[in-house]
């Protein structure tokens, strides 16, 4: 099982920051949630500086073939989750899709379940 599925879109966009941040194209995408926000919890994507290695305690997957790291605390906040992005006029960036999230702030980087 998968935490999360990342769109098409999604996918070429990682890929295009990933040459333009001058990454190695093996480099993992972490994914994690971070306390913040207006409401109260954040999500964060980076590249894992470590490259394809993940720590003990992460949840390691291949999603559309981009090795994917996200720690067990997140995981938790993540199944189901569908990575988007949209570069159209109702705002341009990676959007998420969390079923477990009860609400969201406007606008849409910050959660809580």
């Amino acid at each position: 099982m998968t935490a999360i599925s990342i769109s098409d879109k999604a996918l070429r966009r990682i890929h295009e920051i990933r040459r333009s941040e001058g990454a190695h194209e093996q480099s993992a995408l972490r994914i994690g949630v971070v306390g913040g926000g207006c409401s109260g919890l954040s999500y964060k994507l980076d590249f894992d500086p470590k490259g394809v290695t993940a720590d003990k305690n992460d949840q390691e997957f291949e999603v559309n073939g981009l090795k994917v790291i996200i720690d067990m605390r997140s995981f938790l906040y993540l199944a189901g989750t569908q990575l988007d992005y949209s570069d159209g006029l109702d705002g341009k960036g990676f959007h998420f899709n969390n079923p477990n999230a009860s609400r969201t702030c406007s606008c849409g980087e910050s959660f809580s379940v």
